[in-house]
């Protein structure tokens, strides 16, 4: 088994901003599957709310592998990169938790998307974790 590693503190913003992931999952033929999504941390686990059932939630159950980088919207330079697994799938709270990514992401309330969908929430363990945080340019 892979050893969990943590995400660094000087990250910790990006999963409090509007940060967007690109998230990589891995189709039945090994190709790569990649779509930018809205992020959510819980701990060290990276947390994506995605459609049951889509291409990206039918991915994890047959690999669970994934990488993806999480992306500073103030400096796109700066971005924190995930390689680990998809050690579980919520569906109980999924839709609560769209709607809290939605007030982040959007300033509204709720998720503006279609509301009889049924939401995953994909849980990641980091296994490895790298970052980018070049410094600032003088002016």
């Amino acid at each position: 088994m892979t050893e969990e590693v943590s995400i660094p503190e000087e990250y910790s913003d990006l999963f409090e901003s509007r940060s967007f992931a690109f998230v990589s999952t891995l189709l039945p033929d090994g190709a790569p599957h990649v779509t930018p999504t809205w992020v959510d941390r819980e701990n060290d686990h990276v947390l994506v709310n995605t459609v049951l059932d889509n291409r990206k939630d039918r991915n994890v159950q047959h690999d669970p592998r994934v990488a993806l980088a999480v992306v500073d919207p103030e400096n796109p330079y700066r971005y924190l990169s995930v390689r680990g697994e998809v050690i579980e799938r919520r569906t109980d709270g999924a839709r609560e938790h769209l709607d809290r990514l939605a007030e982040r992401y959007t300033g509204e309330p709720r998720y503006p998307g279609p509301s009889g969908q049924q939401r995953v929430v994909h849980v990641v363990r980091p296994d490895h974790v790298t970052g980018q945080a070049p410094p600032r340019r003088s002016e």
